[in-house]
């Protein structure tokens, strides 16, 4: 037995444990006391106040995911059911460019700022407001802030179609530093979205570096994921090792037909880079996109379903080349009178999906839009898409690989410190699964579903989850997230 407790709150038995990406499975018993795991291995002597019988059933650290819009949601709706339903303990909120801190009151969230919420909403000037929220509201789920380079334009640019200026960028600095201060793990961007697509390289660069001092790290939604992918990630790269931080691509594509079956190009070009800089990609689980009514989207080639729209919320769940259709239209005309509005876009190649997902060095995040009335399945069934469906029916990459870039890895990018592994002294943030059950039922016709196979979670030590659980009876568990500072 690792660890040295004699009599604990919870003594797990028998569970499968992969420990490294390739490591053989062992059975191990785990002693959890506390918020933490304090024991290991052969338990016998221990004595627990619950014991669980895990014969048969796989224990894994909570899944991190690590391209979140939750930054809201957390808040609104705490027990975080879309979550913890799918073992997942921590969440990085923040990304593409877009974050709930800091934002001024006075100002309306530009698109796709709005993805995050109610104008209302965005009430947190700094950080350390919205950590005050995270700690009354107490959610189910553990968080990390990135900060948006977009929310910061927000904040002191009128017109967010052009480069900022020296002032508007000292001033964005400024900003940036104070949430670097207070706990905020980054800088985030989403140079494809029309309100940051007019930052140039100085402007995107000058924040960057803010970030530097402090051990942070840069994530990005490139400039574009279509045929100019590569000079994307070059540009990527550039502002990575010009700031000296490590680098996340965020949900890495070959987006549009014409791109489709560049995935090993795209790989090749990202491993020769990753040999002299620490970089870092995540995916999902799906060949298809979800985001705002993006007009650049809009062709022939990709079929687009809306999910919602504000002038029109009678014409959701629909698609858009039924909707030009029937008022006789061209789909770019139809989708300029949705605006502003949603959709999902099947724009990828299965197999490209699959060759990102199952490269050692990509991670797992689910990019999910809980705002969305009928969001993109990926909100409620990544984690146990990827366990099901690639690791058990596909055979598409190992379930041990699968465990490791959902646990180890992200802790180790996020520099997440005592989470992501099974080891004495660790956050008890775990997830008991069946591996011969485990899958997603979230689809897009219906895709606020349960999955299935996801048998307890812990969050912090407190069983948060088990499988069965819905809206109206997840109160009886405890919510022991934590705001997780750099």
């Amino acid at each position: 037995m690792t660890g040295a407790s004699n009599y604990v709150d919870t003594l797990i038995q028998r569970a499968t444990v992969y420990f490294t990406p390739h490591s053989e499975a062992q059975i191990v018993d785990v002693a959890i006391d506390g918020d933490k795991i304090v024991a290991f291995g052969d338990c016998a002597h221990v004595i627990a106040r619950e014991y669980i019988d895990a014969m048969g059933l796989v224990l894994a650290p909570g899944f991190i995911d690590v391209h979140t819009h939750d930054d809201l949601e957390v808040l609104r709706a705490p027990h975080m059911l879309s979550k913890v339903s799918q073992g997942v303990t921590t969440v990085i909120a923040g990304n593409c460019g877009i974050s709930a801190v800091p934002y001024s009151p006075t100002s309306t969230p530009v698109d796709p700022i709005n993805l995050l919420g109610e104008g209302a909403e965005f009430v947190y000037c700094e950080l350390k407001d919205y950590q005050r929220a995270f700690s009354e509201a107490a959610p189910s789920v553990n968080l990390a802030m990135l900060v948006g380079h977009t929310t910061l334009r927000a904040q002191v640019m009128d017109d967010l179609s052009h480069a900022a200026t020296i002032q508007e960028i000292n001033q964005m600095k400024d900003l940036l530093h104070k949430a670097m201060m207070q706990g905020a793990i980054g800088l985030s961007t989403g140079l494809a979205y029309y309100n940051a697509k007019g930052a140039d390289k100085a402007e995107v660069n000058a924040l960057a570096e803010v970030v530097t001092p402090f051990g942070g790290i840069y994530t990005t939604h490139l400039r574009t994921e279509f045929q100019g992918v590569l000079r994307a990630m070059d540009e990527a790269f550039s502002t990575a090792q010009h700031a000296k931080l490590p680098l996340v691509i965020s949900h890495i594509k070959c987006a549009g037909q014409e791109n489709w079956g560049r995935a090993p190009e795209v790989l090749a070009h990202f491993e020769q880079h990753r040999q002299t800089h620490q970089i870092s990609c995540d995916c999902y689980p799906y060949a298809a996109s979800a985001s705002t009514l993006d007009l650049n989207q809009v062709t022939g080639d990709t079929d687009i379903f809306i999910t919602w729209s504000e002038p029109y919320p009678e014409l959701a769940q629909q698609s858009l080349a039924d909707i030009a259709l029937h008022w006789q239209v061209s789909q770019l005309d139809a989708a300029k009178r949705l605006q502003p509005a949603g959709a999902v876009y099947h724009c990828m190649l299965e197999d490209d999906v699959r060759q990102f997902l199952s490269y050692e060095h990509s991670m797992v995040g689910s990019d999910g839009l809980p705002c969305d009335p009928h969001p993109h399945p990926r909100l409620w069934g990544t984690f146990p898409r990827v366990l099901g469906h690639y690791c058990r029916e596909q055979k598409s990459l190992p379930l041990a690989l699968a465990i490791h870039k959902m646990t180890a890895l992200p802790a180790a990018r996020f520099k997440l410190k005592q989470r992501g592994s099974i080891q004495t002294g660790y956050f008890a943030d775990l997830v008991l699964f069946d591996p011969k059950r485990v899958l997603d039922r979230a689809s897009y016709s219906n895709p606020k579903q349960l999955a299935t196979g996801i048998v307890k979670v812990w969050v912090n030590g407190t069983l948060s989850y088990v499988e069965g659980t819905t809206l109206d009876n997840i109160c009886e568990f405890g919510r022991a997230g934590r705001f997780l500072n750099r």
